[in-house]
């Protein structure tokens, strides 16, 4: 019996996550552990229940991705799509300060509403889905472990939901905390720890507010309330200390605390990296000053995305150009079909291009924003559009009103037409600083969001985009190779977490792997679903060319299709 769940996959073209060049291997593993990785055929198969001939496919470690928020969806979803669509096997999330616990009966409605101005998920849907079983965070851990799910995941305790457990109101409002507060939340996080907590997130940006606008808890948070929470982490020994920043000050007025954090915690800092399109390059500030805290031997880190980060506008969405104009908005009560109809009539679309709001919103959403809008024609939408293919610029070269080439594609498709305008990191027209931030030691790959921003971006699939543009299809720039795109998002992203057992195709480690078929890897088309709760809407976009994928050594996807297992299990503190 002692092989009983022998796997043997056969003559795969192994990169194995460690950055070491690909090459042809045999891989075995027993039950949930690798055990074997040698040269094609030196690998017994005699006592194996299955053999994978693996020839012509490549084989990885399963994806982690250390940037989701299925804080809600993980109490009710035991799948968490997107992610288990695109060959990720473990995630982490209870990012930029928004999470569930510690929480109060009272405080439930307004952690919902937290959540849904934040990450624009809709309330109805976490309001039906969560089941409260929790008022601690170790209670939150054990409510999420009772249930079965398709992949790993880890937890962080948020800022928000933290501060307005101990500070009620004033939390909620960013009072200063006092001494007790502090003493207080640094006890409830050295808990959250204790108890398998991955670390700790905060927000400090202007763009993180609840449904009713306010900043998230925590925006301005003394450096004080900050080092209480460092010193959790340096009595508990482990912990990641991650945070989203006003993206315009991280050099000049965010870097001295995060030094002081980093020194005093023994924690690693793990720092969202964007860059607005207004010409300052805080990017390239924010290199120098990465490279000055590594010869600190401070522990800091950047999150970068893999992509611009970007919206996806249709009629369904969130956010899109029509939203600005009274003419939308006579009809935006309709229901979705009779809304297309009523769009559709003549008279109402040539409104849409012959008047023209003189308001800042439209200016903002529309007027401004032409050269950054482009119109998405195929599955694999171009996350690197060139801006001579802009909707200004086929405007002005076609003679046609930019709203009349806005109106007629988004009414498209049955009014399911999508135009992609990146808004963060694609200040020269292209992924350029991207390719510069994924060959920079200090950061990490992160940003995916996966679980988030429903009405709006897309990005849970961003593990998948790794491979098929910066290892195979770029052609607006250099590509990155296999390997180290492969490393950049296994072993790389395990280690931010501690998650030593994972994220590596050798002896010992977790037997998290897929098998991808990488000249057939791609997107199906966006779409949106309302497969949420209360029929809640997300836009979705599944993944083809995952042959298989296995979740400590189960295989939970044959072809791109689930399987129905679900090994899946709570992550408590760092793997050793």
């Amino acid at each position: 019996m002692e092989n009983a769940r022998r796997t043997v996959i056969t003559n795969a073209s192994l990169v194995d996550g460690s950055g070491a060049p690909m090459r042809v291997a045999d891989v075995a593993f027993e039950g949930d552990t690798i055990t074997e990785v040698g040269d094609p055929g030196s690998l017994s198969t005699a006592h194996s229940t299955r053999v994978i001939d693996a020839d012509g496919l490549l084989v990885t470690p399963g994806w982690v991705d250390v940037h989701t928020h299925y804080d809600a969806q993980a109490t009710w979803d035991p799948w968490l799509t997107p992610s288990s669509w695109h060959g990720v096997t473990t995630v982490v999330m209870g990012n930029c300060g928004v999470g569930f616990a510690p929480a109060q009966p009272d405080r439930h409605e307004w952690l919902i509403e937290l959540m849904e101005g934040v990450e624009d998920i809709p309330g109805s849907a976490m309001v039906e889905g969560i089941t409260w079983e929790w008022t601690s965070f170790p209670e939150y851990l054990d409510a999420l472990e009772r249930r079965s799910h398709v992949i790993d995941f880890g937890t962080q305790i948020a800022h928000g939901a933290l501060r307005a457990f101990v500070m009620g109101d004033r939390g909620a409002a960013n009072e200063v905390a006092t001494p007790d507060d502090i003493a207080m939340m640094s006890r409830l996080t050295e808990e959250a720890l204790r108890a398998g907590a991955l670390g700790f997130s905060t927000s400090r940006t202007s763009l993180h507010r609840s449904k009713s606008g306010e900043l998230v808890p925590g925006t301005h948070a003394e450096p004080d309330e900050l080092y209480g929470i460092a010193d959790a982490m340096r009595r508990v020994g482990h912990g990641i200390f991650q945070f989203s920043p006003e993206h315009t000050r991280v050099p000049v007025e965010e870097w001295p605390w995060m030094q002081e954090l980093a020194r005093r915690s023994g924690a690693t800092v793990s720092v969202n990296f964007n860059q607005l399109d207004d010409g300052s390059e805080v990017w390239r500030k924010t290199f120098a000053l990465l490279d000055q805290a590594h010869k600190n031997g401070e522990n800091i880190v950047g999150q970068i995305a893999g992509r611009s980060i970007g919206i996806i506008m249709c009629i369904e969405g969130s956010v899109h150009p029509l939203l600005a104009h009274p003419a939308y908005h006579e009809v935006a009560h309709l229901p979705f079909a009779e809304r297309v109809v009523a769009l559709s009539d003549p008279v109402r679309r040539q409104r849409f291009v012959d008047e023209v709001p003189t308001d800042r919103f439209y200016e903002g959403l529309v007027t401004n924003a032409l050269k950054r809008m482009y119109l998405v024609t195929s599955a694999n939408i171009d996350y690197e559009p060139d801006p001579s293919e802009s909707v200004l610029a086929l405007s002005e070269s076609r003679n046609v009103p930019a709203m009349q080439l806005i109106v007629d594609h988004m009414l498209s498709n049955g009014g399911k037409g999508m135009i992609y305008s990146p808004f963060f990191n694609y200040m020269y027209g292209d992924l350029s600083m991207t390719y510069e931030l994924m060959q920079h030691p200090q950061t990490r790959n992160g940003l995916s969001d996966a679980g988030a921003h429903c009405g709006a971006i897309c990005d849970g699939g961003m593990p998948t985009f790794m491979l098929t543009h910066w290892a195979r299809d770029r052609v607006r720039g250099p590509k990155l190779s296999l390997e180290h795109v492969v490393h950049r998002q296994t072993r790389n992203t395990a280690e931010l977490h501690g998650l030593c057992d994972r994220g590596l195709i050798a002896p010992g480690m977790k037997a998290d792997i897929n098998v991808i078929d990488f000249d057939a890897l791609g997107f199906d088309m966006p779409r949106m679903a309302y497969d949420l709760p209360a029929s809640g809407r997300r836009l979705v976009q599944t993944a083809h060319g995952y042959t298989a994928t296995f979740v400590s050594g189960v295989q939970t996807v044959a072809d791109d299709s689930f399987t129905g297992e679900l090994p899946g299990t709570l992550i408590r503190g760092p793997r050793r």
